[in-house]
């Protein structure tokens, strides 16, 4: 749905635009209907390419989600989703007894691990202390919200 904000957006701009040019004054000297075939003749223009540019953005936006479920239902990721939520669920469990920055270390440690595996173990450990230490010192100690 991203795909067709911009096609969205030219259409309203061109209506915008062939409103202001239908409000444009009359010229008094010679055809008085002058000033507008230009700007109307943009905004009629840019509306067309914006209806155009809006149906081939669909197609394909059409096209991509079937492919995007296809590959969404193979290979590692259902694995991933599921064991990323049971990890974001046993998070939420743990969090009131050992408090947040124990939890959270293990809870990014474990999802790191998860996600680049153990070959890069001394960035996924770095990533969760510095991350956890991070977040509870910009929230416990400079904005002074109470963690548990």
């Amino acid at each position: 749905m991203a795909r067709l904000i911009m096609p969205l957006l030219f259409f309203v701009v061109s209506i915008g635009v062939i409103i202001a040019t239908l409000n444009l004054p009359k010229a008094r000297l010679g055809n008085p209907n002058a000033p507008v075939y230009f700007p109307m003749m943009l905004g009629i223009f840019l509306l067309i390419l914006s209806i155009v540019y809006f149906i081939q953005e669909w197609r394909k936006t059409e096209m991509e989600e079937k492919e995007a479920v296809q590959e969404l239902l193979q290979g590692r990721v259902p694995k991933l989703i599921g064991l990323s939520l049971l990890l974001a669920l046993g998070y939420t469990l743990i969090f009131e007894w050992i408090g947040f920055l124990i939890s959270t270390i293990l809870f990014m440690a474990s999802l790191l691990f998860l996600i680049n595996g153990k070959k890069k173990w001394m960035v996924n450990i770095a990533t969760a202390l510095i991350f956890s230490f991070a977040s509870w010192y910009a929230f416990g100690v400079l904005l002074q919200v109470s963690l548990p």
